[in-house]
């Protein structure tokens, strides 16, 4: 039976069989708002995706991790009233897990691909998740898009491996892709090592102070070890001989006293600004220009304790950008939206319901007073308290005060695009980015991107793949179609 015996004709349907008719936009509240749990085609995708693969994760599978200390050096009190932040000097114990995004758990460390940048706070006032990359942006601005981009990552259901068809039809398809792709197949593409690349928190997030006070935010990690990249030659050399490069260079350099550290820095945006800003400030397919919001040097992360159980503590840790602490919250980001919801329901999947209980996950500067009892690998903590609120025995109660700051909503429900600001489009700053390259950058940015596209089967997709680049730059465009062609002979 060939492969074409099993395409399927006719409209996309929800699992119940019901015809989709808009596959590419989260429905939310008016346009630009929040995402809306009505959405059952989003949840049911999302949720889908995330019991696709056991028992490991289904993205970011190969991780590594450390201990730390995260220290301020700054004061941020009027952007935020968050205890951890709360005054200069003060430090928070963080879990550290990075990985790559594609490869399976036995995958090699040294491959193009993003890294994961996974970090938390044990605060005070609870812990403090902050999921991030090693790039600003992301391939796509709406998570009703992830299970399908990751999809055409993923092995093809037909022939097992991953297919240049699927990877550049999808990208070549979805234009907003453009900028992520040039950071990825830039230098920057193969990182050295975990130690050796920055980190960013990439979406855009809200603090608020203690008058209420608004801001939204992104975060920069920016290695003190210099940055540090491997050439695909490298790459193939090191990921053949040694496929735990990455794991093994973070364990010893922690093992030798050379503790890795990043200075923390913040862009902050006052809410007024956001309406106007030149670009939609809640895309994560986009940056915010240095020149606009310049980075503010706000603390320093250094990680110096190695797990003593890589299962334990690596594998079984759970990270949520849902998990605030008061002075922190979400933006309108549909990533990010989409992300609070898929996130916990992988880790209940995949590690059980009574994930936040284990040594890593749990808080480790206060305590978890939740009414949430039994499930699978529940350990009786709760004794015989009442597991209901209100009650009259004592029980914990709410505090009344919400962790972030309500965002106005309006408009009718609907499925609506992001909206588009003044210079919104998809190619501008990968064209910008492109520009910025030193000469023999460029050159091994076309070389890397010819070498990926030029095994694609069907012409029409490598010429769409070709065509989003030459709108970004027409240089840019010009010289892969041609490096394309050489390669193809």
């Amino acid at each position: 039976m060939t492969q074409e015996a099993h395409v399927t004709q006719g409209p996309l349907t929800t699992e119940a069989g019901a015809p989709v008719a808009d596959n590419q936009n989260s429905e939310t509240a008016g346009v630009g708002g929040p995402v809306l749990v009505q959405d059952q085609l989003l949840l049911e995708k999302l949720a889908h995706f995330n019991r696709e693969r056991i028992p490991e994760r289904v993205v970011h599978a190969r991780g590594a991790g450390a201990y730390g200390t995260f220290t301020v050096t700054a004061d941020v009190t009027p952007y935020t009233r968050a205890a951890f932040l709360s005054e200069v000097g003060k430090e928070t114990e963080v879990f550290l897990r990075f990985s790559t995004v594609a490869g399976n758990l036995g995958a090699a460390d040294a491959v193009r691909d993003p890294r994961g940048f996974a970090l938390k706070f044990y605060t005070e006032e609870g812990n403090y998740d902050l999921v991030g990359n090693n790039t600003p942006v992301f391939f796509i601005r709406d998570a009703i898009k992830f299970p399908d981009f990751i999809h055409t990552q993923k092995r093809d259901p037909y022939t097992g491996s991953q297919e240049a068809d699927n990877v550049w039809d999808f990208w070549g398809l979805s234009p907003e892709s453009t900028h992520q792709v040039t950071w990825l197949f830039g230098d920057r593409g193969i990182p050295a090592s975990y130690r050796h690349m920055n980190g960013y928190g990439s979406h855009t997030y809200q603090w608020n102070n203690a008058a209420g006070e608004v801001f939204w935010v992104k975060y920069h990690f920016k290695t003190d070890q210099g940055i540090k990249n491997l050439t695909q030659g490298e790459a193939n050399r090191i990921a053949g001989e040694d496929p735990d490069s990455h794991q093994r260079d973070l364990r010893q350099s922690i093992e030798r006293g050379e503790f890795p550290s990043w200075t923390v820095q913040v862009q902050i945006m006052p809410a007024a600004d956001a309406a106007g800003y030149r670009f939609n400030p809640f895309d994560l397919t986009k940056v915010w220009p240095h020149e606009d919001y310049p980075p503010i040097e706000i603390g320093r992360l250094e990680l110096n304790r190695n797990p003593q159980n890589v299962f334990a503590e690596v594998e079984q840790s759970i990270f949520s950008p849902a998990h605030f602490v008061p002075g922190i919250g979400p933006s309108p980001d549909k990533m990010l939206q989409g992300r609070l919801f898929a996130y916990g329901d992988a880790h209940r999947y995949r590690v059980g319901i009574n994930a936040d209980h284990l040594p890593v996950n749990r808080p480790h500067a206060t305590e978890a007073r939740t009414n949430s009892r039994d499930g699978f690998l529940y350990d009786g903590r709760h004794g015989g308290a009442k597991n209901y609120e209100p009650n009259s025995f004592g029980g914990p109660q709410q505090t009344g005060r919400a962790l972030w700051q309500a965002t106005s909503a309006d408009g009718p429900t609907g499925n609506h695009p992001t909206p588009v600001h003044a210079e919104d489009d998809d190619f501008v700053q990968a064209g910008t980015l492109y520009r910025l390259m030193p000469e023999e950058e460029k050159e091994r940015l076309v070389a890397g991107l010819a070498g990926a596209i030029a095994p694609v089967s069907r012409e029409e997709i490598a010429e769409r793949a070709i065509g989003n680049f030459r709108k970004a730059d027409a240089d840019f465009g010009k010289r892969l179609e041609a490096a394309v062609q050489a390669l193809r002979g």
